[in-house]
């Protein structure tokens, strides 16, 4: 499975660039309006075309995109023209605090799915399982972007519980606590926004697993609930649970780009944003083909938990 998955990741990421390139080039903006800023409505023709020179805009759209995939191959990522500073740097820098955002927000969705998850199915029918559900489906309908202005303008603007947006306060040293202050609102609303499907998920696969025959027969012998649930139900429900967390990546992706703009959070995912903006092509060539690494590679780990935890999978697979 590890080299199927391998040998198939070449030819997506190829596509993926060589896609990301050919619609950059129907873009009915200027990437030089975008690198010149106000100075492109004062510079003369021939300035801007020496400018889109010295970029290497000149050519062809196919050039540029071989080009940079050369440059890639031998692990050049380019330059960053809204940043100012090379694409390695500006992912050295943004990176940690993108995971720390996300993985936050991540393994507390999976924790509080594990626990709300559980009760729910091993109690079908009940007020907490009801509750569960129409709170779940009503909160997979709002939008991330909406969560977080609604987020902003109750806990940040109204109560003043926490700060509106950034890193730490302004002019203050990033610090344990200021950080942590700061991730508090853009985390927890980036963990509702993922919890519905992974809570779903893991309520319907407790819920199938206890109605199996196995565990049927493990309760007419008698066999300690405990038992019953520790080895009967769980194994065979969160291995299909793995596997939506691998399947919901794209949305992990997605909903932090989102929450770390608006909550002005310096992270890779918020840059996404600014390279489409700013038609930082380079930049966003790089961090478009590390998003599908990443998805490609969390589907793959996915899927191997969920063949260690059912071995039926396994046996499948072989």
């Amino acid at each position: 499975m590890i080299t199927r998955r391998g040998l198939f990741a070449v030819p997506l990421t190829a596509a993926t660039s060589f896609m990301l390139f050919a619609l950059a080039s129907r873009s009915p903006f200027d990437p030089i309006a975008g690198y010149l800023g106000d100075r492109y409505l004062t510079m003369s023709t021939s300035d801007k075309q020496r400018v889109a020179t010295e970029l290497g805009l000149d050519t062809p759209w196919w050039q540029q995109w071989m080009t940079w995939v050369g440059h890639a191959a031998t692990g050049d990522l380019g330059y960053s023209r809204t940043y100012a500073q090379p694409i390695s740097a500006v992912i050295a820098d943004r990176a940690p605090w993108t995971l720390l955002l996300s993985g936050t927000a991540l393994v507390t969705a999976i924790v509080i799915a594990l626990a709300a998850g559980m009760w729910a199915g091993l109690h079908p029918g009940g007020r907490l399982d009801h509750t569960i559900a129409a709170a779940a489906t009503a909160v997979q309908a709002v939008p991330p972007f909406v969560l977080s202005l609604g987020a902003v303008t109750v806990f940040a603007l109204t109560l003043r519980w926490l700060p509106v947006a950034g890193l730490t306060d302004p002019g203050t040293d990033p610090t344990l606590g200021q950080v942590t202050r700061h991730l508090v609102l853009p985390a927890v609303v980036l963990t509702i926004s993922l919890l519905p499907w992974l809570l779903l998920s893991l309520r319907q696969s407790i819920r199938n697993a206890a109605e199996s025959d196995a565990v049927l027969g493990a309760r007419a012998r008698g066999l300690p609930e405990h038992v019953v649930v520790g080895r009967h139900i769980l194994p065979v429900a969160v291995g299909p649970f793995t596997t939506v967390i691998g399947l919901r990546l794209p949305e992990l992706l997605v909903g932090a780009a989102i929450v770390e703009e608006v909550f002005s959070w310096p992270g890779l995912a918020g840059s996404v944003v600014t390279a489409a903006r700013e038609l930082d092509f380079p930049l966003l060539a790089a961090l478009t083909l590390g998003t599908t690494l990443l998805v490609l590679a969390g589907s793959l780990l996915a899927d191997i938990a969920h063949a260690v935890l059912d071995p039926r999978v396994a046996s499948d697979d072989a």
